[in-house]
């Protein structure tokens, strides 16, 4: 996403003050454009609790789940690696909950996210899928590996599941400079979205206030009363998941970005010796990996689901 915007940003604020120019819109319409040429279509299914949930397929073959992070949406998140994945695999990319197009009336928590990710590969009659997540999206998928007969093969990109202590937490809230999560995660306004990319993405680019006040209202400014409950409800479903035993996992790749500010690469490290899993690390890289490195991240994935 940082790559499009900076192209755009050069063309569009030489012109802002006189057109009005809108990069998130553009972004959005060029990344809706790319995904439908390709063959992708989007669609909505109605949630059993009310609400709905928007999602993204394209492509043929073995069906493939990808999970953004928190405040993102597919398109945003995942483009790049859509359109390559989609040459082998069955592609489904939801907008989680409170992101995008998609919401619930159930109370925002990680189980009402799961829950729907479930009603959703249940009316695609999917009983069994691969499943990658990135950060918010990936404490989604160790959720919906604790049903292992459910996953064939999983990869969570920088997202420390269950071990995500009140220390860790409480070091991120000092590393930010912020009072707590949700003050980082829900940003309030432009110089919010600044502190937030500052943190996520691996170099800083100044970001001029009409391109972080768009920003932050493309993507940050519906649901923030939902958003914040799921950062606080977070630690209390993390003590839940930890109760799974990493034994009856499915078999799992991790990828994390060496310098990755919001969940340290440390994390990582300690997830990948408690759920055995193979870690890889990618360098100069920081938390938002698949924006940061979208070729790369895809030939993982393919690398990984093909052995």
């Amino acid at each position: 996403m940082k790559r499009l915007l900076s192209k755009a940003l050069m063309v569009c604020s030489l012109f802002t003050l006189l057109t009005g120019c809108e990069v998130v819109q553009w972004k959005t319409d060029h990344d809706n454009t790319a995904l439908h040429e390709d063959g992708f279509t989007k669609h909505t299914i109605a949630l059993k609790e009310g609400g709905k949930l928007s999602y993204w397929e394209g492509g043929k073959g073995e069906p493939l789940l990808l999970l953004h992070g928190f405040g993102g949406t597919a398109a945003a998140t995942w483009k790049a690696e859509m359109l390559e994945l989609s040459q082998v695999y069955r592609v489904i990319a939801p907008d989680l909950l409170w992101f995008g197009e998609s919401q619930s009336n159930a109370k925002p928590r990680l189980t009402t996210q799961t829950q729907a990710i479930w009603q959703l590969l249940n009316s695609l009659n999917i009983d069994k899928i691969n499943v990658v997540g990135i950060s918010y999206g990936g404490f989604v998928t160790y959720d919906m590996m604790t049903t292992p007969e459910r996953i064939n093969k999983a990869i969570i990109i920088a997202s420390p599941g269950p071990l995500f202590s009140d220390n860790d937490l409480a070091d991120l809230v000092q590393r930010a400079g912020v009072k707590a999560p949700e003050d980082l995660f829900v940003p309030e306004n432009g110089d919010g979205i600044r502190r937030l990319y500052d943190n996520v993405f691996v170099s800083k680019k100044p970001l001029p206030d009409f391109l972080a006040n768009q920003i932050y209202q493309g993507y940050f400014s519906q649901w923030k009363p939902q958003r914040t409950q799921l950062i606080q409800t977070l630690p209390s479903d993390r003590d839940r998941i930890q109760q799974f035993d990493p034994k009856q996992l499915p078999e799992l790749m991790l990828i994390w970005g060496e310098k990755d500010k919001i969940f340290p690469l440390s994390n990582g490290i300690k997830l990948s010796k408690y759920t055995q899993a193979p870690i890889v690390v990618l360098p100069n890289t920081a938390h938002g990996v698949t924006n940061e490195q979208p070729e790369l991240t895809s030939k993982l994935i393919n690398n990984f689901l093909q052995q």
